[in-house]
């Protein structure tokens, strides 16, 4: 697939699990580096964070079942 005018072309897509934004290895429209968790690769800690809430709700939400 090409992906740029310069002829550069991707082999994998990675995304985000969260909310699966394309990661690049130096991503231009972000800020901050990725952040490695759980075997993971997240584009931001808001991500690791709300991966991690929506696991604790899911589990209050199976107890409460």
């Amino acid at each position: 697939m090409k992906f740029a005018p310069n002829r550069l072309y991707i082999e994998a897509y990675n995304k985000c699990p969260t909310c699966g934004i394309l990661l690049y290895e130096k991503p231009a429209n972000a800020l901050t580096e990725t952040v490695q968790s759980n075997g993971k690769t997240y584009c931001s800690q808001w991500c690791v964070d709300w991966e991690a809430d929506r696991a604790a709700r899911r589990a209050t939400e199976a107890a409460a079942s």
